[in-house]
């Protein structure tokens, strides 16, 4: 790298992976809707998800080792980070709880874990539209408005998970508690992690409007 690309902002290098670091955390999220509708082929459904993560874990690496060639960046280097950290951990978030289910050797799944992952999906739905509109900055309003919806929508996990915990409880089968109880657990916990995005999201958004 010469010296004019060490001192020129690399602004559509880190927004071109941001970017893609959403899309793939969407990717993510509509494979682990497509298991949970149509707990089929499990085994492979689960390898492709391994495959996802692993390439969100090579854009994240490669955000941060842009951070650290980077001599002026176009947004604060902690809001790079904090942004690349919390994007990385909706998909381990969602990696994760898909291959628990095939470890826990679940059979089938249930509604509740149908609407947590239509609401992870929602969520980086919205979160991949945020995402976008950073790289200019000319609505910050409009960032904002997506970020509220990433708030409801975790809201909303936070009920359903109320609900699954609830209804798993009124039965007797210790070993199936511990293997729901996590799952659905770690599918809400995506939805938090979505919304860690979009508290940084609309940190920016206000920094620099």
């Amino acid at each position: 790298m010469g010296l004019k690309e060490w001192i020129v902002p690399q602004d559509r290098a880190f927004f071109d992976l941001f970017e893609k670091l959403a899309d793939t955390a969407n990717e993510g999220a509509e494979l682990l809707q497509n298991l949970v509708n149509d707990y089929e082929d499990v085994q492979n459904k689960c390898h492709k998800m391994k495959q996802i993560e692993h390439e969100g874990d090579a854009i994240s690496h490669q955000i941060f080792e842009q951070l650290n060639l980077t001599f002026i960046t176009p947004l604060e280097p902690e809001e790079i980070s904090r942004l690349a950290k919390a994007l990385d951990d909706i998909l381990d978030y969602i990696d994760g709880t898909t291959q628990q289910m095939y470890g826990y050797g679940v059979t089938e799944t249930d509604t509740y874990m149908q609407e947590l992952a239509r609401l992870i999906n929602l969520s980086t739905t919205e979160v991949k539209t945020a995402v976008r509109m950073i790289r200019k900055l000319d609505n910050p309003k409009a960032v904002e408005r997506h970020c509220i919806e990433i708030n409801r929508l975790e809201n909303l996990a936070d009920v359903v998970l109320g609900e699954a915990i609830k209804n798993l409880f009124a039965t007797n089968d210790a070993i199936t508690i511990i293997k729901l109880k996590d799952i659905y657990e770690n599918l809400e916990e995506a939805t938090d992690k979505c919304e860690d995005v979009a508290n940084v999201l609309s940190d920016i958004a206000i920094r620099h409007s």
